[in-house]
């Protein structure tokens, strides 16, 4: 598979970005909206993406996307109860989708109560339900937002392993040794097919990973976060200037 790198927007802080993110969301929102009348969006968890969606929720903010024609999904969960404190969902109810006041119907979460193989199996069968499909078959989200760990890690495709493995199945169960836990993540097949996609960091911790995994051929299994990079929608790294402190 070929790579590009997409664009590199930079901002000057967390703030920055997060507002970076929300209005990333706006105009992807109307775009989507006006073309085919929805708008479907697979969030995130980490602490821009919750700052972004308070600023989406805000009075002066609210009106500027026809949140009646938006669908909510996930791109990873933790293996909790939705009411659990490290619930992606939890994070997003409290912050978006509550103040929001958005119908149950339009939201499809993760199941990270369930068995995790049986969750993952279950979601794959929700983005084959109810998305369009694109290139293979496989299901196209309009948006999908993710985060980037200090070691390269996105959604929950973690370091030391073959981020590609069982990808033809939508959404895996991965169990990540390093928080001995299983997790629940969407494919980079997902992530490929999406019509775009927004990579948001921020912070001097995330500026040595950012810089590997933007360098042509970078190891998805050492910087997993690189897999974006052959997404054929497109790309764009939302980051601030202390993420990039290590780029040339």
């Amino acid at each position: 598979m070929s790579e590009r790198r997409g664009d590199v927007v930079v901002v000057e802080d967390e703030a920055a970005l997060a507002q970076a993110v929300a209005g990333h969301v706006i105009r992807a929102a109307a775009e989507a909206i006006a073309v085919r009348g929805r708008f479907d969006l697979a969030l995130a968890g980490g602490s821009t993406p919750k700052a972004a969606y308070a600023l989406l929720a805000s009075p002066e903010r609210r009106d500027a996307v026809a949140w009646d024609r938006v669908r909510f999904f996930f791109g990873d969960e933790r293996c909790v109860p939705p009411d659990d404190a490290q619930s992606n969902f939890r994070m997003a109810a409290e912050s978006l989708l509550g103040p929001l006041g958005i119908a149950d119907e339009a939201i499809f979460r993760m199941r990270g109560e369930d068995e995790p193989a049986a969750a993952a199996r279950a979601y794959a069968g929700v983005l084959r339900a109810e998305l369009e499909g694109g290139a293979g078959g496989a299901p196209v989200l309009d948006l999908v937002l993710l985060g980037m760990g200090p070691d390269g890690h996105t959604a929950s495709l973690f370091p030391g392993s073959d981020p590609y493995l069982d990808d033809a199945q939508l959404v895996r169960a991965p169990f990540v040794a390093k928080f001995a836990t299983y997790r629940l993540t969407v494919t980079p097949l997902v992530l490929r097919n999406a019509g775009a996609v927004v990579v948001a960091a921020a912070g001097a911790a995330k500026a040595a990973a950012l810089a590997a995994a933007l360098r042509p051929g970078a190891d998805p299994a050492v910087y997993p976060v690189a897999v974006v990079k052959r997404n054929v929608g497109r790309l764009t790294w939302l980051v601030d200037r202390d993420a990039v402190t290590n780029l040339t």
